[in-house]
């Protein structure tokens, strides 16, 4: 549904700042991609670029098999667009705002009434529809905004930022609309294509079947949220938490320096010693906890359940990591940042 071909944008002149450097990648049906990268990387102008509200310098983009630079307005009918910080009528009601817009769509009589009952229901604004739109909360205005996204029933749906600056809750119910619409797509469509352009990290796990990161301006990875986190160096990690065993004049004796001697061991985090009162959960007494980082991904869990058996460690908890995406941002970013680049 989107197709996007070594596409670039640079402002100015040829030695102008080139915000976006290359850019190529493919978006299907039912598929959510989550177009990640720090403040600066290019997110904001690619996503202009495809929904044809800025040419590219070079490259190509499709939506729906059409340009968007030869066919532009088919490719806005193409998508729904919600911007960062979407404009809003505050002194319109949802209802009013809505009914506008989909005048502005072209609808009118009851296709108008049945288009704006529809994305209603489905953003779930039927309890706030006659109230100003400046009177609801962050949340509600998003939703707002998904549902003039939603208007005409696009197969493209471009959400940039969608959850900045709302609150745990809020983020929780418009995730749940963003997954609703990918997977529940609308009669005679196969599914919706959605790209999330944003920042946060939490929001790829939630929301996104893949997802994409970008820096200066370029493609560092695309893949599923588990092949990104296979590749950080918390994969396959464990953590643990004994029971102190007691030194030779009876005070906790460090378990780190054992659990080291194992082979695959990289490094360890050693988070110390914490002191437990006694209670019906269980005796107090010292608690030590590590975290043991493999080297090149390998698997400890084995290694590690044995040394404590060999040695009759009591263990209070111990768990695995399948990685994290923060640490994969930050180490694909900062290199980036490091090696230079578009800026």
């Amino acid at each position: 549904m989107i197709s996007i071909q070594n596409i670039s944008k640079r402002y100015g002149s040829s030695s102008g700042i080139l915000a976006v450097d290359g850019i190529s990648l493919e978006v299907g049906p039912g598929e959510v991609l989550g177009f990640l990268g720090p403040n600066g990387a290019g997110k904001s102008t690619t996503m202009k670029m495809v929904t044809g509200f800025l040419t590219p310098t070079s490259g190509t983009a499709r939506v729906c098999g059409h340009d968007v630079v030869d066919d532009p307005v088919s490719v806005k009918a193409s998508i729904g667009y919600l911007p960062e910080g979407a404009p809003n009528y505050p002194d319109m009601t949802p209802w009013s705002f809505l009914d506008f817009i989909a005048q502005v769509r072209g609808f009118s009589g009851a296709e108008k009434r049945r288009r704006i009952d529809s994305v209603v229901e489905k953003v779930q604004l039927r309890g706030v529809l006659r109230q100003p739109i400046d009177t609801l909360s962050k949340g509600f205005k998003r939703r707002v905004g998904l549902a003039q996204a939603m208007l005409h029933e696009p197969p493209v749906l471009i959400l940039d930022e969608p959850t900045d600056g709302l609150d745990p809750n809020q983020k929780h119910e418009v995730r749940n609309v963003i997954r609703a619409l990918a997977s529940h797509p609308d009669r005679d469509q196969a599914g919706r294509a959605v790209v999330l352009s944003t920042h946060i990290l939490e929001e790829v796990d939630a929301v996104c079947t893949r997802a994409v990161i970008i820096a200066k301006g370029k493609v560092l990875v695309d893949g599923t949220p588990a092949q990104l986190r296979a590749m950080s160096k918390y994969h396959n990690a464990v953590t643990i938490t004994v029971v102190s065993p007691a030194g030779p004049g009876g005070e906790p004796a460090s378990v780190a320096g054992e659990l080291a001697s194992i082979k695959w061991v990289g490094e360890i985090e050693d988070q110390g010693v914490r002191h437990v009162a006694p209670s019906a959960a269980g005796p107090g007494g010292p608690r030590q906890t590590c975290t043991l980082v493999p080297k090149g991904g390998r698997p400890l869990l084995a290694e590690v359940t044995s040394l404590c058996k060999a040695r009759g460690w009591a263990v209070e908890t111990i768990g695995v990591e399948t990685g994290r995406l923060d640490d994969v941002f930050r180490d694909l970013t900062t290199r980036a940042r490091s090696e230079g680049g578009a800026s």
